[in-house]
């Protein structure tokens, strides 16, 4: 009797050791935070492709994988949120609007046939231009673990619906990054999740704590975070979308020049300036610099681009950083690409894929009139030399992205 009354104390013993030690692990990984896949999880898009072999994904134990794999793929229920009204568009004919270029009329998406291989194409291309050693650039050859975590800032991750989005600024992210808040719930106006992404006013959009990102992992995840992000860049849905570099930069350009920004005025108008316009006492805000007509050009802009003091001092803002630095697209192997020449039919084929086209839409569409038309009018006064070295800084997101290199612009 007292053996068995001995065996069954330790039994309970042992069995409730075990259940503490499931909660220590379940909490050392975070995963009171997990929302996690609904049925809607990993889609699978389209088959992968075969990767540079730099991938993240290759480097997983099989028996972590596999719990992982059971954890990432368990279900989460989905809220419900309200309704709140949109916010009002820029009055029509401002200078806001002239510049930004807004156009908040619905625009119906073309759905096509030939949407599946265009996407087949864009990303053979993509991983063949990273295994092919006849395209060179900085940060090519590194590994996913060489990547620090302040460069993963812009990978922004919804555990809900397994989804990943690296955000560049200038390609229609400021909607992405509502239709991502939507999805994963992460932000709520009076204690009820946002329905509609033109309801959530833009400042709200750039507050970063709003996001989870690839660089809030070691805080959240310590030492485990790296083995964490690979397990979600394999099994999660990754999505971009870019734009012609060179229109890229004439929009960045625009918007944060040619409007009152004081911001960037103090942080860079007025080092350009100073080093480039023989302004050594330029105005003290943008709006004084405004009324006495003193603006940075175009020209200043490309100057302060080539000049190697530049990034010396600190890297590029990310309005102007190439994509391939933005999102690292050698070593993460993303499932879809879209363009913003294509968004309406590219935004509302990604949310078809991923099964949530009946719970939103994408905003109208957000149409900046900085086309590629454009460049020859920018560009007309910037001498030939700094064209070339010039299209040398982003040549492989033009190569990557499989945007023709602009030759209109590069010769005599």
């Amino acid at each position: 009797m007292a053996k068995t009354q001995l065996f069954r104390l330790w039994l309970v013993l042992g069995s409730v050791l075990t259940v503490l030690l499931i909660i220590a692990y379940w909490d050392n990984v975070g995963a009171t935070h997990f929302y996690l896949h609904t049925s809607l999880s990993r889609p699978h898009l389209l088959e992968p492709l075969p990767t540079a072999g730099q991938g993240a994904e290759k480097e997983l134990g099989p028996g972590v994988d596999d719990f992982l794999g059971k954890l990432l793929g368990s279900g989460a229920k989905q809220n419900d949120p309200s309704r709140k009204e949109p916010e009002r568009p820029p009055v029509p004919g401002s200078l806001e609007e002239s510049v930004r270029g807004y156009d908040w009329s619905p625009h119906g998406a073309q759905h096509s046939a030939d949407q599946g291989r265009q996407q087949a194409a864009r990303r053979s291309v993509l991983r063949d231009f990273c295994a092919n050693s006849s395209l060179a650039f900085p940060t090519k050859g590194r590994s996913f673990d060489d990547i620090p975590n302040y460069e993963l800032n812009h990978l922004i991750v919804d555990d809900r619906h397994g989804v990943i989005y690296c955000y560049v600024p200038k390609v229609a992210c400021t909607n992405w990054k509502r239709v991502m808040m939507v999805l994963s719930g992460s932000l709520s106006d009076r204690g009820a999740p946002y329905r509609d992404p033109l309801a959530i006013p833009r400042e709200r959009v750039h507050n970063a704590s709003a996001h989870l990102t690839f660089n809030k992992f070691w805080r959240r995840y310590g030492k485990f975070s790296r083995h964490l992000m690979k397990a979600k860049l394999k099994k999660y849905t990754k999505f971009l979308f870019v734009r012609e570099p060179f229109v890229r930069l004439i929009s960045a350009f625009r918007s944060k020049f040619e409007l009152e920004n004081e911001e960037f005025y103090r942080k860079f108008a007025v080092p350009m300036l100073r080093l480039y316009a023989n302004r050594t006492s330029p105005p003290a805000s943008a709006s004084q610099a405004f009324r006495a007509g003193l603006k940075v050009s175009f020209a200043n802009f490309i100057q302060y681009l080539l000049d190697p003091l530049t990034e010396r001092l600190a890297p590029f803002n990310e309005h102007w950083r190439q994509v391939y630095r933005l999102c690292h697209p050698c070593q993460i192997d993303y499932d879809f690409v879209g363009k913003l020449e294509t968004l309406d039919e590219d935004a509302a084929q990604l949310l078809r894929l991923l099964k949530v086209d009946t719970r939103l839409h994408f905003p109208p569409s957000y149409r900046n009139r900085t086309a590629s038309s454009w460049e020859e009018h920018w560009f007309a006064q910037i001498p030939l030399a700094w064209r070339q070295q010039l299209y040398k800084l982003y040549e492989a997101d033009f190569v990557l992205f499989g945007y023709p290199k602009p030759e209109n612009l590069l010769r005599d």
